[in-house]
């Protein structure tokens, strides 16, 4: 784990309100797994840090991607081209892709909905990297909010308003595969945990200090207590989640 200022390099954005931003931050990029967030907190604010899967890599920069949803995010998204964020990381339970259990997988479905494509580009990378074809089914609510990156050797696209792809949500149109992989709304993950229950599912939940001390981001488990989402997790197998006593959408937007 390390800690270091890193400045803005690139932004872009990738759907209707969805923004990439690249750091300089070498000793992460070298390191970090998909699955795997850092925690950027901005100079002279009162805020927590904020948790951010890590979406790409590209030699020494690393890439976050988000949307607007309140003040901490409006910050970042004000931010100029070298203004530096603290950067801690990587961090948490990454993905396990490859190297494990009796059957040899050959194919990977990576299942995202919404900001879920998050840890989707490293996952792709590390998958292929090990030999597995990717297939990224993406769910988006119309086709205004989609994702237009994406990785797989084959992309499935689905919108909850069929204005794009398949009509229906991403989990339902998912095609079978030896490994899945899945990010988004916990609503959409508990989905998953039905279908396959030993899917590895990337957790979205409120985190504080990212280091496992503050004990905010607990974590329920059918198997009784509680884990450590940014220790333990964020990436669990599916079915060892008690979906139930999850929100099923967390709201990040301050009252107004």
């Amino acid at each position: 784990m390390f800690e270091l200022s890193a400045p803005l390099v690139d932004r872009r954005e990738v759907g209707r309100g969805m923004w990439v931003l690249a750091f300089i931050a070498p000793p992460i990029a070298q390191q970090v797994k998909a699955g795997q967030f850092v925690n950027l907190g901005l100079p002279g604010t009162p805020f927590l840090r904020r948790p951010f899967s890590v979406y790409r890599v590209d030699g020494d920069r690393i890439e976050v991607v988000f949307k607007v949803v309140g003040a901490g995010t409006a910050q970042l998204y004000e931010m100029h081209m070298g203004d530096e964020v603290s950067c801690l990381g990587p961090l948490g339970h990454g993905f396990e892709i490859g190297g494990s259990g009796k059957t040899v997988a050959k194919t990977v479905a990576l299942v995202s909905g919404g900001l879920g494509v998050a840890p989707m580009p490293l996952a792709a990378r590390d998958a292929r990297a090990v030999g597995l074809r990717v297939i990224w089914v993406h769910g988006a609510r119309t086709n205004a909010e989609w994702c237009n990156e994406a990785e797989g050797d084959e992309n499935v696209w689905a919108t909850d308003d069929g204005s794009l792809g398949f009509h229906g949500t991403a989990v339902q149109a998912s095609p079978e595969a030896d490994l899945v992989l899945a990010c988004g709304p916990n609503r959409m993950l508990a989905a998953v945990a039905e279908r396959w229950p030993d899917a590895q599912v990337a957790l979205e939940t409120y985190m504080g200090c990212g280091t496992g001390v503050c004990l905010g981001c607990a974590v329920p488990l059918c198997s009784g207590g509680y884990d450590r989402a940014c220790k333990e997790g964020p990436v669990y197998r599916a079915a060892d989640i008690d979906w139930p006593a999850l929100p099923s959408n967390l709201h990040y937007a301050l009252p107004r």
